[in-house]
């Protein structure tokens, strides 16, 4: 399992859930994307989508990962989309968890509602940092913008690799992710799960999550 945060997380958020797979017996790789959390401090003024997406592909030859499942959070499904892009070969499924699923030349930007928008041009006093909403984990810091605007770049989708998404049904507004949703629960190429849970599913709805990655294993 390669797992990938959201903005302004850390590989941290992940932290329960890598401990349940780990405890039934599988290999869990985290990430922390560079000029987040833990990785805030490296050159965030100059990190853009492409830069993640090459954080995790490091990651992939770092560990010399194959059959994997790729996990990715709210934007980190922008990131895993393009990962396997760039090495299905080495994917065995993705599991986008309330996370953009893009097309090619699609942004967050584009795939987000207005209210999201709004967050995102909120900068901090850098100009290129998203910061974290008060409700956050404490240990969250600003997002790069750029990661945000950057459109992806993707070829044919890919065959031969299991594609999941688990949908957020507690937001307290319009959830951004809504119409990605509903684009793929009529699609055959897609099984989808909509869980009682708000955005953060790893808080709310780890066990869900467990089984729903056990399963995508094909274990």
């Amino acid at each position: 399992y390669v797992l990938v945060p959201g903005m302004c997380h850390g590989a941290w958020c992940f932290d329960d859930l890598a401990d349940s797979l780990r405890d039934a017996g599988h290999h869990v790789l985290a990430v922390t994307l560079t000029g987040v959390a833990e990785r805030s401090h490296l050159i965030p003024g100059g990190v853009n989508l492409d830069t993640h997406i090459t954080d995790v592909l490091a990651e992939f030859d770092a560990h010399r990962v194959t059959d994997a499942v790729l996990v990715g959070h709210s934007y980190g499904g922008m990131v895993i989309t393009a990962v396997a892009d760039r090495v299905p070969d080495r994917v065995r499924a993705l599991v986008h968890l309330d996370a953009f699923v893009p097309r090619d030349g699609e942004s967050c930007w584009s795939l987000t509602n207005d209210e999201q928008r709004q967050w995102y041009i909120g900068v901090d006093a850098t100009g290129y940092g998203v910061p974290p909403m008060p409700f956050f984990d404490e240990r969250a810091t600003s997002h790069p913008l750029a990661s945000l605007l950057q459109p992806v770049r993707l070829g044919d989708e890919p065959p031969g690799i299991r594609r999941i998404y688990v949908y957020a049904k507690r937001w307290p507004t319009e959830s951004p992710f809504a119409p990605t949703y509903e684009r793929l629960r009529s699609d055959p190429g897609w099984t989808t799960y909509a869980l009682d849970g708000a955005h953060n599913l790893m808080r709310d709805n780890h066990t869900d999550l467990v089984r729903i990655l056990t399963d995508a294993a094909g274990r």
